[in-house]
């Protein structure tokens, strides 16, 4: 997914003065982290905000630490390596006993907070909207009311990112918008 989104989504985000990102559905920041450690690399950092949301109090907390297990550290930098990661993952945290500290600056343009998917309105108009492998959890219903928090949040040509199981199809906003990388995931809003 990473590499997609560095190949395809961030020559798009490179036209904005300003990038707005949502991860939807954030839990423990792992995603999170990603992104911001992929937008200090291609150079849009400094003039992004990514708005890290989940209904899970607990979990948001574990996200603003940035502290994960070590033992994950092998497979997390396979996957940096995987996503075309520019630099050595390790100088993006620090191994403790506790487990590794993702650096603090990381963290400096994103926001935290509780949302609820199903009962909270937007906050905000996106150019990026992230909520992968979330709502595999909602019936179609449900689905189809988030798909609808979603495209009222997104400017129009933003970008929507999905997990590998989840779609746009079969709800009422499928022709809203275009694939970009249709394997990963990644759709662009047209109308």
């Amino acid at each position: 997914f990473y590499l997609a989104f560095r190949e395809k989504a961030v020559p798009l985000l490179r036209t904005y003065p300003f990038v707005r990102l949502w991860h939807a559905g954030c839990s423990t920041g792992e995603e999170v982290l990603s992104m911001a450690i992929l937008l200090e690399e291609e150079g849009l950092y400094e003039r992004a905000r990514i708005y890290a949301t989940d209904i899970n109090e607990l979990v948001l907390r574990q996200a603003k630490a940035g502290i994960f297990p070590l033992e994950k550290m092998q497979d997390y930098t396979q996957n940096y390596v995987r996503a075309g990661g520019t630099r050595s993952f390790s100088e993006y945290y620090t191994a403790g006993y506790d487990g590794a500290i993702f650096n603090t600056s990381l963290l400096r343009n994103v926001v935290f907070a509780q949302h609820n998917l199903v009962t909270d309105r937007s906050f905000a108009e996106f150019n990026v909207i992230l909520c992968r492998n979330v709502m595999i959890y909602f019936d179609r219903e449900l689905q189809n009311r988030v798909h609808g928090l979603f495209y009222g949040s997104l400017s129009k040509f933003g970008l929507l990112a999905l997990g590998s199981k989840e779609s746009l199809r079969f709800t009422d906003y499928e022709d809203r918008y275009e694939p970009l990388d249709a394997k990963e995931k990644i759709y662009r809003r047209i109308r």
